[in-house]
C-alpha cells in the first residue's frame, strides 16, 4: 500500500493492543534518529514497527520506506535491497554506498529495516554511514538483539499481557474468526480455556496464532488440555528438530519465552501430517513470495507428488504456517528457520537447494524466451520480484553447476539491467565468466550483459570492448542472435559517443547477414532500433520516421513493450525536430506509459525530458517546467545528470529557454521545484494528463 510518499507493506490482519509500546515508539521516532525494537522471534516486532511507521509517515515529506531483510542469505545484497526500498536504481560506477548516501543526503524520510538480527554488523556499519551523511533520515530497525550503532535507542517488545488485559485473548479470538467467520468463544468455558492457552503461551503472538489455527482439529477446551499436557510434560521443549532451533534460543533474553515459542512451533509441527512437515521443510529455500506452481517445482519429489504439494500447502495455510495473499504465499522467517532445521535433520538440504536452483534456472529460460511475446511485462515483473531467489540460485549454481550458472547469468542479465540491478548483472556475469570455460551462446550472452550494464553506467570504453568481443565470438560461432546483440551493443555505444554513421552501417550490415532470424526476435528488434536512432542523429528524419513506425508496429503485433517504447521515443523526437510538438507530446506519453508498465526509471527520465520539451514548444511554460522537475527527480533515481543521445541535448535546452521566456524565470523555478518535490508517481501521473495549462 502506498502512503502519501513511500511504501509500507499492507496490513493483512487485525492489530491488537500495544498502546503503551506505540506511545513510546511514537516519542522515539519523533525525538531520536535511530530506534531498534528488540525481542525474540514471534513477539510481534514487525507488526508493531509497521503500525508505528504508518502512524508517523505523514511527518516525513520524502516518505516512509520498508526494507525486509529476512530473505537475505548474506550481506552482499544488503545495499541493493535498501536502495531498492527507497527507490534508488543507480546507473553509475559509484560504489553502492556512495550512491545511497548521496540519494538520501537531502531527504527527510523514515527507513524501516525489518529483521536485521542476522546482519547486525553490516547493518550497523551501513547505518553509521547514512545517518552521518543524511541529516533528515530517521531509522527504525527490528532485530532480536541491538545493533550496537552509535546513538541507537533500544526499545524492548514484550509479549502481550495475559493477566488483567484482554489483548492476548482478543488476538486469539480474532485469528479464530479469520480462519472461520462462524467460529468464536461462545460455548461454556471457551473463554476461560482460551485465556488459559494464552497464559501457557506467555502471550507470544506467533505462538497464539499457531494455537488458534489448531481449532479446526480440536475444540477450544480440547486444545487447552493438549497444550497444557504438552507444556507441562518433562522435556516438553525437546521436540525432535526444535532443539536444533539455535537461532531462537538466545538465553540472554527471556529464556523461558524462547523455550515457549520453540515448543509452540514444535507442537504445531507435530499437528501437521507427514507430507505437510516435508513441504514445510522443502519450502525453506524460497526467499520471496511464491505461487503454487513454484511450490510444486521446488518441493515435489519422492513421496510428495505435485498434487500432494497442493494439498499440503493448503494444510499449512490452514495452520498459519504459511500465509496466503490471493494466489501468492509466504512463510514467516521464524517458521522458515524451524523448517530449515528440520530440512537438515532429514538430510535434504543439498537436494532442496538443487531443486530450488533448477526451478529458477527454468524461470530464467522461460523469461528469456518470452521477452518478445505478449507476456513480456509479466515476465519483466516476475524477474524483478524474484530477484533474491534468482541470486540465491545463482550462488548455488556457481558453487555446484558452473555451466548452469553461466546460462542463468546470461539469460537473466538483460532483465536485471533494465530493472536497475546493474551492479548485480555485471558482477554475476563476470563471476560466471571467471568460473570456468564457456563457449557458444552462453559466452556471447555473458559478454553482452557485461557490455550492456557498462553502457548503462556510461562506461563506454568497457561497452566498446565487450561489443567487439561479442562480435568476434558470435562470428566465430556463426551465432546470428549473438551478432544482432553485438550490433545493438556496439551501435548504441557509437551513438552515445557521437558516431551515428558507423552505428547505422554496422546495424544494417548485420540485419542483412541475419535475414533468417525471425522478425520478432528480441535481438533483431533492438538492432532495428539502432538504425532508427542513427537515422535521426544523421538528420534523415523522413527515413527515421518510417523506420520507427514500422518497428513500433512490429513490436505491437508481438506484444513487445521495451523496444516499442524507444520507437515511441524516437517518433516523439522526430516530430519535435520537424516542428510538430502536439504529435511529439502524444508519442512521448505513449513511451512513458510503456516504460511505467516496465518500471524502467531510466526510460521514464528520458521520456519526461522529451515530453517537457514538447509541452514547452506549445507555449505551456509552467506545465513544461513541472514536467522537467519530475524528470529531474527520475534522473536522480538513476544517479545520472540529464542525458540521452547527443542530439537530444540541444533540443532540450532550446525548449527550456522557451518555457522560461513564456512565464519568467521565477515562475519557471517555482513550477520546476514543485515537479522535483512531487512523489514520483504523482508527478508522472500529472505529466501524462493531456490538457495543457496555457
Amino acid at each position: 500500500m502506498m502512503t502519501k510518499v513511500g511504501h509500507l507493506p499492507e496490513e493483512t490482519s487485525s492489530f491488537v493492543g500495544r498502546r503503551a509500546e506505540l506511545a513510546r515508539l511514537h516519542t522515539a521516532l519523533t525525538t531520536r534518529r535511530m530506534t531498534t525494537l528488540i525481542g525474540p522471534g514471534g513477539v510481534g516486532k514487525t507488526r508493531l514497527a509497521l503500525r508505528a511507521a504508518r502512524a508517523v509517515a505523514d511527518r516525513y515529506p520524502d516518505g516512509a520506506w520498508w526494507a525486509d531483510l529476512s530473505p537475505l542469505h548474506d550481506d552482499r545484497l544488503l545495499l541493493p535491497t535498501v536502495s531498492d526500498a527507497v527507490g534508488l536504481a543507480d546507473h553509475t560506477l559509484r560504489t553502492p554506498v556512495e550512491a545511497l548516501c548521496e540519494w538520501l543526503a537531502d531527504k527527510r524520510l523514515l527507513l524501516v529495516l525489518d529483521s536485521a538480527e542476522h546482519l547486525r554488523g553490516p547493518c550497523s556499519h551501513l547505518l553509521a554511514e547514512i545517518l552521518t551523511t543524511s541529516a533528515g533520515l530517521t531509522v527504525l530497525v527490528t532485530s532480536r538483539q541491538p545493533l550496537g550503532t552509535h546513538g541507537e535507542d533500544v526499545v524492548e517488545v514484550p509479549p502481550l499481557p495475559v493477566d488483567g488485559a484482554p489483548d492476548a485473548l482478543q488476538l486469539f479470538a480474532d485469528r479464530l474468526r479469520a480462519a472461520d467467520p462462524r467460529a468464536g468463544l461462545d460455548a461454556p468455558g471457551d473463554e476461560a480455556a482460551a485465556a488459559d492457552i494464552c497464559r501457557r503461551l506467555d502471550g507470544i503472538p506467533l505462538a497464539i496464532e499457531l494455537a488458534a489455527a489448531g481449532i479446526g482439529r480440536y475444540s477450544v477446551a480440547q486444545l487447552a488440555g493438549r497444550i497444557g499436557t504438552r507444556f507441562d510434560a518433562p522435556g516438553a521443549a525437546r521436540t525432535p528438530g526444535a532443539s536444533r532451533l539455535d537461532l531462537l534460543a538466545d538465553e540472554t533474553v527471556w529464556p523461558r519465552r524462547h523455550r515457549t515459542l520453540r515448543t509452540a512451533i514444535g507442537w504445531s509441527h507435530e499437528l501437521c501430517t507427514p507430507l505437510e512437515r516435508l513441504l514445510w521443510a522443502r519450502l525453506t529455500p524460497l526467499r520471496t513470495d511464491f505461487d503454487a506452481e513454484v511450490a510444486r517445482e521446488v518441493c515435489a519429489g519422492g513421496p510428495l507428488t505435485p498434487e500432494g504439494v497442493d494439498q499440503a500447502l493448503q494444510g499449512l495455510v490452514a495452520q498459519s504456517v504459511v500465509q496466503r495473499d490471493g494466489d501468492r504465499y509466504r512463510m514467516l522467517d521464524t517458521l522458515r528457520e524451524y523448517g530449515r532445521m528440520w530440512l537438515a535433520e532429514l538430510g535434504e538440504a543439498r537436494a532442496a537447494a538443487d531443486r530450488h536452483a533448477r526451478s529458477f534456472l527454468g524461470l530464467a529460460r522461460r523469461a528469456h524466451e518470452g521477452w518478445t511475446g505478449p507476456d513480456q511485462v509479466s515476465w519483466y515483473h516476475r524477474v524483478s520480484d524474484t530477484h533474491l531467489d534468482l541470486c540465491v540460485a545463482l550462488e548455488h549454481l556457481l558453487a555446484h553447476d558452473v555451466e548452469g550458472a553461466q546460462e542463468m547469468a546470461g539469460r537473466v542479465g538483460f532483465f536485471w539491467a533494465c530493472c536497475g540491478h546493474l551492479s548485480e548483472a555485471r558482477t554475476y556475469a563476470q563471476r560466471a565468466l571467471d568460473a570456468g570455460p564457456v563457449d557458444g551462446p552462453h559466452r556471447t550472452r555473458l559478454q553482452w550483459v557485461l557490455g550492456v550494464a557498462a553502457l548503462l553506467q556510461s562506461d563506454f570504453a568497457t561497452a566498446e570492448k565487450y561489443g567487439a568481443l561479442c562480435t568476434a565470438t558470435a562470428l566465430y560461432d556463426q551465432d546470428d542472435e549473438g551478432m544482432l546483440g553485438a550490433a545493438y551493443l556496439s551501435g548504441i555505444t557509437q551513438l552515445m559517443t557521437g558516431d551515428p554513421g558507423a552505428a547505422l552501417e554496422a546495424a544494417e550490415r548485420v540485419l542483412r547477414m541475419t535475414e533468417d532470424v525471425p522478425v520478432d526476435s528480441g535481438h533483431r528488434l533492438r538492432c532495428r532500433l539502432v538504425t532508427v536512432f542513427a537515422l535521426t542523429a544523421l538528420g534523415r528524419l523522413g527515413e527515421s520516421e518510417a523506420a520507427a513506425t514500422a518497428l513500433r508496429q512490429a513490436c505491437e503485433r508481438g506484444g513487445e513493450f521495451w523496444t516499442r517504447s524507444y520507437a515511441d521515443y524516437q517518433l516523439a523526437l522526430i516530430a519535435l525536430l520537424q516542428g510538430r510538438p502536439e504529435a511529439s507530446a502524444t508519442h512521448a506519453r505513449a513511451m512513458l506509459a510503456g516504460k511505467h508498465r516496465l518500471r524502467d526509471s531510466f526510460g521514464i527520465a528520458l521520456g519526461l525530458d522529451l515530453l517537457a520539451a514538447a509541452i514547452a514548444a506549445q507555449g505551456a511554460g509552467a506545465q513544461a517546467a513541472r514536467v522537467y522537475g519530475t524528470g529531474h527527480a527520475y534522473w536522480r533515481m538513476v544517479g545520472h545528470p540529464q542525458r540521452g543521445t547527443p542530439e537530444l541535448g540541444p533540443v532540450r535546452e532550446r525548449c527550456e529557454l522557451q518555457a522560461r521566456a513564456a512565464i519568467g524565470d521565477e515562475a519557471y523555478q517555482r513550477a520546476f521545484e514543485r515537479g522535483q518535490s512531487d512523489n514520483a508517481e504523482v508527478g508522472l501521473a500529472a505529466a501524462l494528463r493531456t490538457e495543457l495549462q496555457l
